[in-house]
């Protein structure tokens, strides 16, 4: 069996997250290749499935990204139409409509001529980021002192981008991000993601650290609620082979979701013993499903 992990072209050499992946797949006598997805020389009907895992630079050019999606196909995971969904940030406002408890937003839409004090709703502090992005990429936190500066940098960021203007969650600097890990549908594992001090950002490369988090009963129903949000929105076949849920607390303690990461999220393997081992099993035994229903794909 081929499988692919598409990846790009600028992976970093600091890059070890999925080595476990590597090793429980080549534990099942796979045949491992990591392709760049927007290679033109890759023929992707070679693989007998692909997973998207390191694809880092797709938020620099979505369309092209959604429409590599497509061409892959069934063979695709997660799915074409899980990607177009996921890789724009409006996906938030149809899981608000589901009742998934979300961080109240303004939704600025391209070119769009804005005075930031107009809209302004009076927030302690502000928070703006693009709608197509990732890794804290492009975003910029503000207080209400700093409406001038920040418009102008919004105004900015308008003619390359779709926007969010959010209230800052300043617990994310103390309490951190908590990211629960799905595979296959079901709940793996937990990791708390907490910034270096005065930042926001909880990614590694921003030099924040993580750690193994027990989920309490009320963090482990939100999460289920928003997998379950998600799977009415898609009316997918079958669930979702990877998923991850980032949660953030506001002033009032109240979790709200922040991301739902269903695309090439970190999912913390070094966090979850097991993990690596169910998602190679889940990975290999839909590919054998695709390919018994399809034997003509492979040959």
């Amino acid at each position: 069996m081929d499988i692919a992990l598409a990846t790009c072209a600028a992976l970093p050499d600091w890059e070890k997250d999925d080595l476990p992946l590597h090793s429980a797949l080549r534990a099942l006598g796979v045949r491992l290749h990591q392709p760049v997805w927007d290679d033109p020389k890759v023929d992707w009907t070679q693989f007998d499935g692909v997973l998207i895992r390191t694809t880092w630079d797709y938020a620099e050019k979505r369309e092209a990204f959604v429409a590599w999606a497509q061409q892959v196909g069934d063979r695709l995971l997660n799915p074409p139409k899980v990607v177009q969904w996921n890789t724009h940030k409006s996906y938030l406002r149809a899981l608000a409509k589901e009742k998934v408890p979300t961080i109240p937003t303004i939704w600025l839409d391209r070119y769009q001529d804005l005075h930031l004090a107009f809209i302004w709703p009076g927030w302690d502090r502000g928070f703006i980021k693009p709608q197509v992005g990732a890794s804290a990429s492009g975003t910029l936190r503000f207080d209400g002192s700093e409406l001038e500066s920040a418009e102008k940098a919004l105004r900015d960021a308008l003619r390359r981008d779709d926007m969010m203007l959010q209230p800052y969650l300043s617990q994310v600097e103390t309490r951190g991000e908590l990211s629960a890990i799905y595979i296959d549908g079901a709940f793996s594992h937990a990791v708390r993601k907490v910034p270096v001090a005065g930042d926001y950002r909880v990614q590694d490369d921003h030099g924040a650290s993580d750690y193994a988090h027990t989920l309490t009963s009320e963090e482990l129903v939100l999460c289920q609620q928003v997998m379950d949000a998600a799977a009415r929105v898609l009316d997918l076949e079958q669930p979702l082979l990877y998923a991850r849920v980032d949660l953030l607390a506001d002033d009032k303690d109240k979790l709200l979701l922040t991301e739902l990461e269903l695309v090439e999220p970190s999912l913390f393997f070094r966090h979850g013993p097991k993990a690596a081992n169910k998602l190679a099993k889940a990975l290999v035994a839909r590919v054998r499903a695709f390919d018994e229903a399809t034997p003509e794909a492979l040959g």
